[in-house]
């Protein structure tokens, strides 16, 4: 057995209506008045309400910065930090998807360290300490309540991101309570997304490891059971905790044994269109899996009966084409209006992903990667 290491969130929690009971880690944590980071909508809905005045009632006072939108850039992030620190926060709650949590991170890394938001960008460059973090993801797909990464919108169409164990919260907690509801689009594009991570996370060439194969496995059939009826019935308790569940236990997977090609594909996309996060996965996935066939065939075979109850690993292939066609997302990057002309600029785009790249269980190369999106076209 090949020497690892594996991190997570030092400490889970997991039941509906865990996050009106958030007082209680932050006594614990020592934090009485929080910055609780959030985005517009999730105000507007009504969803953070009760939980912000769950702390109110019981000792806290949190202080509000909803300004988060997706792919958060690095002005929000300041903007974060400045109100913070007028407000004289000692601790940092973020209640939202991926894009809320990933800022959260930073600024609480930024509210305690001397660092400055670009000497953090790479791997292992915060050299700090930071706040209290407490993570409340309100989708099922990011996995970033337990995940050591950040990533930050840089430019136009340019991320970065931020890689360390420091990102990784005091508390992470899981409640379903704040998914239901949410709009099948968003189940289908964040579930997709985090069946990538299982996958990805179980064929990395790097860190691939016996703790991540067994999360990734279990995080597949948690999801691939119980994505379909998640998007049908929106109010679905059960399957809504199993999908919170499988997407928490996918993002420990791939924090330890990281992601690869679907991602590095999926970036430009993101980048260029707009593309949510978990759509832009979902695009390009098929057409990675086919590409890996040859190095990875034996690996997707493994997880085919997990997924579709068959066997072979054209059997995950086709199940998961099934499972985009019964949530209805589109499914070729001609549906998604990306531009045919537009597909040498990704693949080069891509290959900047090295990061990435370098764990795909197959090289890819330029012609690899503009062949893939044609594929998926």
């Amino acid at each position: 057995m090949q020497a690892f290491t594996f991190n997570t969130a030092a400490s889970l929690i997991c039941g509906s209506g865990s996050s009106l009971k958030l007082h209680e880690q932050c006594a614990v944590l020592g934090v009485r008045r929080p910055l609780f980071v959030t985005d517009p909508g999730l105000v507007a809905i009504g969803l953070v309400a009760p939980v912000l005045e769950a702390l109110s009632a019981n000792g806290c006072e949190p202080v509000l910065f909803d300004q988060v939108r997706e792919d958060p850039p690095e002005a929000t992030v300041l903007a974060a930090v400045e109100q913070a620190v007028a407000e004289d926060v000692d601790g940092v709650i973020a209640v939202g998807g991926g894009s809320s949590m990933d800022v959260a991170k930073v600024v609480a890394v930024l509210l305690k360290s001397e660092q400055s938001l670009a000497d953090i960008y790479g791997v292992d460059q915060v050299s700090g300490e930071r706040l209290p973090l407490i993570l409340v993801p309100t989708t099922a797909g990011t996995g970033s309540e337990v995940t050591p990464v950040a990533v930050i919108t840089t430019g136009e169409t340019t991320k970065a991101g931020v890689s360390s164990r420091r990102l990784l919260p005091d508390v992470a907690v899981l409640d379903a309570d704040l998914t239901l509801g949410l709009p099948p689009a968003i189940t289908a594009m964040t579930g997709i997304d985090a069946m990538v991570h299982a996958i990805e996370a179980y064929t990395s060439r790097h860190r691939k490891n016996p703790i991540s194969d067994n999360l990734a496995r279990q995080a597949l059939g948690l999801l691939g059971a119980n994505i379909r009826t998640a998007v049908r019935d929106g109010g679905n308790r059960e399957a809504r905790e199993k999908m919170l569940l499988g997407a928490m236990l996918a993002g420990q997977a791939f924090a330890n044994a990281p992601v690869a090609a679907v991602h590095a594909l999926a970036y430009p996309l993101g980048g260029h269109y707009h593309i949510p996060h978990g759509l832009s996965n979902s695009l390009v996935l098929p057409s990675v899996l086919r590409f890996n066939m040859t190095a990875a065939e034996a690996l997707y075979a493994e997880l085919a009966p997990i997924v579709s109850g068959r066997r072979g690993a054209d059997a995950l292939v086709a199940s998961l084409e099934a499972i985009i066609a019964d949530t209805g997302l589109p499914a070729t990057l001609s549906a998604a209006n990306v531009p045919e002309a537009d597909l040498p600029m990704l693949a080069e785009e891509a290959m900047l992903q090295q990061r990435l790249l370098v764990n795909n269980p197959r090289d890819v190369e330029l012609n690899d990667a503009l062949e893939i999106y044609r594929a998926a076209f």
